[in-house]
């Protein structure tokens, strides 16, 4: 059976995603009393009403292009190079550090990561997820999965990491491809789903030089893309 993926990047990394510019953060600060861990939350951060994604959004904390954001108190952190793991060590220790608060609790958490699915699913789209991880194929079921005509064993992800493209195909043929580090969806990932070869035919794709020339065109041309 062939391979779960064939990367076309040499570097595999299996770490979490760093946190973007343009990135919005739900940070939450809790301690034994309740009271001395307000001044660093945000007005609704400790709420218990439900609260849509759009309110969520609104009370987070928008990272700069110059990876910073302004904190309750503690004024700049920087986010440059950091998981959301890694700044809510960083913040935890400035707060006992600097006396503000003894054994505080502190939550990071990406509230407006987006995927962006196109080719033959259901429905084609970019959708926002505020979980920590996703599956790809939790994510292809938010364009309500493959069509009949998606080409199962060959499922293009574009990913960029710190301002490098990177390519992986992937079988969902094989249950090998759970190994890959494409398996987990991370934000701003784009998935793309080909036809397969009888919905090709069906378009009239073969046998029509001019439409084969137009498709071989294009392909150079995403290629060129993709590899810039």
């Amino acid at each position: 059976m062939q391979d779960a993926m064939q990367q076309d990047n040499s570097t595999v990394s299996y770490a979490s995603a760093n946190i973007q510019p343009n990135d919005i953060l739900k940070i939450t600060v809790e301690t034994t009393i309740p009271e001395a861990a307000i001044p660093y939350n945000k007005t609704r951060a400790l709420g218990t009403q439900p609260q849509n994604l759009q309110v969520l959004q609104l009370d987070g904390y928008l990272v700069s292009v110059d990876n910073i954001i302004n904190f309750p108190v503690l004024g700049e952190i920087s986010t440059a190079n950091k998981t959301t793991k890694e700044l809510e060590t960083e913040i935890k220790n400035q707060l006992t550090s600097g006396g503000h608060l003894t054994d505080p609790s502190v939550n990071v958490r990406l509230i407006n990561a987006k995927v962006t699915i196109l080719g033959e699913v259901n429905k084609p789209g970019t959708y926002s997820f505020t979980e920590q991880n996703i599956t790809i194929l939790q994510a292809l079921g938010y364009a309500g999965d493959l069509t009949i005509n998606g080409k199962r064993d060959d499922i293009l992800i574009t990913r960029e990491v710190d301002g490098v493209r990177k390519i992986s195909h992937i079988d969902l043929t094989s249950s090998s491809f759970m190994d890959s580090e494409f398996y987990f969806i991370k934000p701003n990932d784009n998935i793309i789903v080909n036809p397969n070869n009888p919905k090709v035919k069906s378009a009239g794709f073969i046998g029509n030089v001019s439409t084969i020339l137009t498709i071989a065109s294009l392909a150079l041309s995403v290629t060129i893309l993709l590899t810039r």
